[in-house]
């Protein structure tokens, strides 16, 4: 899989993939991220990415052509799946949607900044529109991060236990249940005992349990 991510930010990306699962991901070959800087494509000798608005108001829009550039550039190298922008206003990222972009070949994310893009960028060349919640951050590019991690580990080979991915909150509606490790008695505090009985039809039983009484509790909203 190959995601290209356009932003003004470079930097700010950078630190996201270089740890953990996702650094080992593309230390595989699994993945590959690529970065690029919007001003590389700006205007003129000062490298302009942004403009005033159209009839007047507080904020600075990303402008055109220099993301047509960059995005025109990226397609003339290969075929793109989608070409994502992260905006506060579109479809809220989920798991199940995490799942679908896991099935892609190739992606392009666009990180707003400012007070958004040109709609004619959004016209023209967006395909999926994601929001990571009902809030507004500075910019698309932590939202970008979001996405991708969420991606990337549902790759085959990424995790080392590949079910992992499978049991997480969210897969079948429902969140996960709790986990323990050791000690099984911490000051008192104990293992509940089916985990440690060893019987494993029990232990997914409780589990599947556990699972139904939390999402019943915490996220009413997710059961049917």
């Amino acid at each position: 899989m190959r995601i290209d991510i356009i932003t003004a930010l470079p930097t700010l990306l950078e630190s996201p993939f270089s740890d953990s699962i996702l650094q080992r991901a593309i230390k595989k070959g699994i993945v590959e991220v690529h970065l690029h800087n919007l001003r590389d494509y700006g205007i003129g000798k000062h490298k302009q990415i942004d403009d005033y608005q159209f009839g007047g108001g507080a904020g600075m829009v990303m402008m055109i052509a220099p993301i047509e550039q960059c995005i025109t550039e990226l397609k003339a190298a290969r075929k793109y799946d989608e070409v994502i922008y992260m905006t506060p206003d579109g479809d809220r990222f989920d798991q199940r949607a995490a799942n679908a972009l896991s099935l892609c070949q190739n992606i392009i994310i666009l990180c707003g900044h400012y007070k958004g893009v040109d709609q004619r960028v959004r016209d023209l060349f967006i395909t999926k529109e994601i929001s990571i919640g009902d809030y507004v951050l500075s910019g698309g590019e932590l939202a970008a991060a979001v996405v991708s991690d969420a991606v990337i580990r549902l790759l085959p080979g990424v995790l080392n236990n590949e079910t992992s991915a499978l049991t997480d909150s969210f897969q079948d509606n429902l969140l996960a249940p709790p986990v323990y490790t050791r000690p099984a008695d911490y000051k008192g505090h104990k293992v509940p005992d089916v985990l440690t009985g060893g019987n494993f039809a029990d232990i997914d039983a409780w589990r599947e349990e556990q699972a139904w009484q939390r999402t019943k509790d915490r996220r009413p909203d997710l059961l049917p």
